[in-house]
Order: structure tokens, then C-alpha cells, then sequence
């Protein structure tokens, strides 16, 4: 695609298309595992990139380019390295960029399995992390030690959509020789740029939103191409790779990103304002809520609140699984950023491997209840809770 200032939703559906000799119009699906070349020298020179090209569909597929090159322009980022998964993502930046002796601040408002993979399987490694508030600015620059090499952390945060000040996390960063790392999952660049309010790498499971309708895997880092190199390099290596299905499915999903996560925002806001006014209810958690503890910074940090609610209901676990099992439409599952609204209870599905004492730390409360607001009539959506509220 020429180099044009293109806006996000010309982006969204014209960047990174790569066309073959049959000039087709939608992205081709390369399915092969390996590439042939025209002779011994183009093999050796593409194997050791002294010539761009295919080689082998672990690390070189054009179907996965193209995704990786469409998503790069809607963040803003110089390159993009596609990964198998989410946890996959978090898996190859941190293996790419640390080393046994290093140390990580992250917010203690992250999902489950990414609290677990830093404290189970890098500790193991020799890396250690301390988890500090996702909101509290002084506790990220009180953790910083002379090994610290990575900031990690999610906004707005699973569960609860606690808002974390990118700009001012990243200074601190920027003021120890750290980086930062932003897991951009809930908002995709649609709704929020980290790179530009200063991150260093962007986090995506494209299992979410970018597919956004619960079709298949797949994840996503981003940075500058320097930073980039050594995840690329774990990635080759070790193949927690993007199959080319996937990425085709995931370029398709972001053609109506745009779409969709102003319509996620839209049926979000109501929903939240109606779960406000329920008796049953304790507590709504949504960025777009005058009463959520960071709306305003919110409001300057992302376009819309997005697409996930969470509240908390009177009388703990009994009443959050009275709710779930009363719905007859929602769906029971832990997934997000399906076209189809999903509600699970965090304390016993997404957060279940982790610690009480962490859950606490993290707010997540037995009462809690996370929807993924999806694209059915609010109306529906609402009358669904209704049953069991």
C-alpha cells in the first residue's frame, strides 16, 4: 500500500496487502510449510538475510506478514512479530528481551496466567518480579532496583478496568533504563496507542477483539524493529508461531475492528449505567462511568471506555453464580471480545491459580462478575442479568 497518512479505518482494511501473480483481491492464504527456492545460493543467502523471502512457515509465511504488517500500521510501531497466542507474546518478549539476574515491575492487576508465568515459569530463570499498583505511580518507582530491565502491565486491567497512566509509568521507566511494556488487549489500537503515550512494546492476544468472534488463537508483540530483533529471534527458535489460517482469519477480523469496538463501547456504557442503578448491585467498574476512580484519565488515554464491564453483586459467590447459571442467552466462558457477550466470575476461572492473598491484593472480591459486552440489543443483554439480579 503506498505510504499515505491514512486514518485507522482505511488502515484497518487496506494495510499490509501483499498480492501474488494471480492478483487477487481479499489476502491470499499461504498454507505450506516450507518454501522452494530458485538455487543453492538464493537458499544460503535467504538463510542467513543477505536476501528477504520465505523459508520455512516457522518464522516466514506471507499470509502472517501481512497480518503483522497491517497491525504494525494501526499502532504505530515499526514491526510486529506474531506469536501462536497471547501468553505466547508475553512468553517471547520476555524471553527475548531478559536474562537470568533481571528484574520486572508489573502491576498486580494482570491476568491470572501472566501473574503465574512471571511467578512460576521465569522465576525459574533467575528473573524475579515484583508486583506493585496499577495506578499508584509511587509504588512503580519505589520497586525499581539497579537489575530492573522490564515495566509490564495491562489497561484497563482484567478484571476490574483499572486505568494505569501510561505517560507517567513510562517516564519512570525511561528514568531507571527500563522498559515498558503495555498489554493493549481491551482497547486495541482503536481505542488506544501506547507507543505514543511513550511504551516501548505493545502486548496484543488477537484471540480477543482483533478476531472478535471467538474463532481462533493467536498473539501479537510490537516495538521498534531494533527491540523487536530478539523476540523475533525466540520466536524462530522455539516456534510459538502464528499459523497462516489464523493470521488470515485475524486480517479479516480487522477490517471491522473500527466498527466493532465503537459498538462493544456503545452497548458497554449502557450496560454499565444500568447495572448502576440495580439494588443487587455493590459496585460497577467501567472506565466510561463518571464513578470509576480514573474516568478522567480514561477519557484522555483511550477514545471510549471499551468493551468490558465488570461489577461486583451483595452477597459474594452464591449471588455472582446465582446470576450466571439464571442467563439464558450470555455465554458461560472466560473468552472476551466475541461479537457474543460472555460473563464469567473471575475469583474462580481467570484468577483461580493464583493466590487468595493475590486476588485480594488485586481487588478481585468473590462477588465479581466480568461481561465482555458483545453486539446484541442492550435490552437483551440486560433482561438476561435481570433473572438473576
Amino acid at each position: 500500500m503506498p505510504e499515505e497518512n491514512y486514518q485507522l479505518e482505511t488502515l484497518a482494511v487496506r494495510a499490509g496487502s501483499v498480492h501474488s501473480q494471480f492478483h487477487e483481491h481479499s489476502e491470499a492464504l499461504f498454507l505450506t510449510s516450507s518454501f522452494v527456492f530458485d538455487s543453492a545460493e538464493q537458499a544460503a543467502k535467504r538463510f542467513i538475510g543477505e536476501e528477504p523471502g520465505n523459508i520455512y512457515a516457522r518464522f516466514t509465511n506471507p499470509t502472517v506478514t501481512m497480518f503483522e504488517e497491517r497491525l504494525a500500521a494501526l499502532e504505530g510501531a515499526e514491526q510486529c512479530v506474531a506469536t501462536s497466542s497471547g501468553m505466547a507474546a508475553i512468553l517471547s518478549t520476555c524471553m527475548g528481551l531478559l536474562k537470568a539476574g533481571d528484574h520486572v515491575v508489573a502491576s498486580q492487576s494482570i491476568f491470572g496466567s501472566t501473574v503465574n508465568m512471571f511467578n512460576n515459569v521465569f522465576k525459574k530463570f533467575g528473573v524475579d518480579t515484583t508486583f506493585v499498583s496499577a495506578t499508584d505511580v509511587d509504588e512503580w518507582q519505589a520497586a525499581v532496583r539497579p537489575n530492573t530491565k522490564l515495566f509490564f502491565l495491562e489497561t484497563p486491567s482484567n478484571p476490574l478496568t483499572e486505568i494505569s497512566d501510561i505517560a507517567a509509568i513510562a517516564a519512570v521507566a525511561k528514568g531507571c533504563g527500563a522498559l515498558l511494556a503495555v498489554d493493549n488487549c481491551f482497547c486495541t489500537p482503536i481505542l488506544q496507542r501506547p507507543l505514543e503515550l511513550g511504551a516501548d512494546i505493545v502486548i496484543h492476544s488477537a484471540t480477543k477483539y482483533i478476531d472478535g468472534q471467538g474463532r481462533v488463537l493467536g498473539g501479537a508483540v510490537l516495538g521498534g524493529k531494533k527491540l523487536m530483533e530478539p523476540v523475533y529471534g525466540f520466536l524462530r527458535t522455539t516456534g510459538p508461531t502464528m499459523s497462516a489460517f489464523n493470521a488470515w482469519v485475524f486480517l479479516k477480523g480487522l477490517e471491522t475492528l473500527k466498527l466493532r469496538m465503537d459498538a462493544h463501547s456503545a452497548n458497554a456504557l449502557e450496560l454499565a449505567r444500568w447495572l448502576e442503578q440495580q439494588p443487587n448491585v455493590a459496585r460497577v467498574f467501567y472506565p466510561g462511568l463518571p464513578s470509576h476512580p480514573q474516568h478522567a484519565l480514561a477519557l484522555k488515554q483511550q477514545k471510549t471506555g471499551g468493551g468490558i464491564v465488570a461489577f461486583e453483586v451483595k452477597g459474594g459467590k452464591a449471588a455472582a453464580w446465582k446470576i450466571i447459571d439464571n442467563t439464558k442467552m450470555l455465554s458461560i466462558t472466560a473468552n472476551l471480545g466475541d461479537t457474543k457477550t460472555t460473563i464469567t466470575h473471575p475469583a474462580t476461572t481467570t484468577h483461580a491459580r493464583i493466590s487468595p492473598e493475590a486476588r485480594a491484593a488485586a481487588g478481585i472480591s468473590d462477588g465479581l462478575l466480568r461481561i465482555a459486552v458483545g453486539l446484541e440489543a442492550v435490552v437483551d443483554i440486560q433482561n438476561d442479568l435481570a433473572r438473576g439480579l
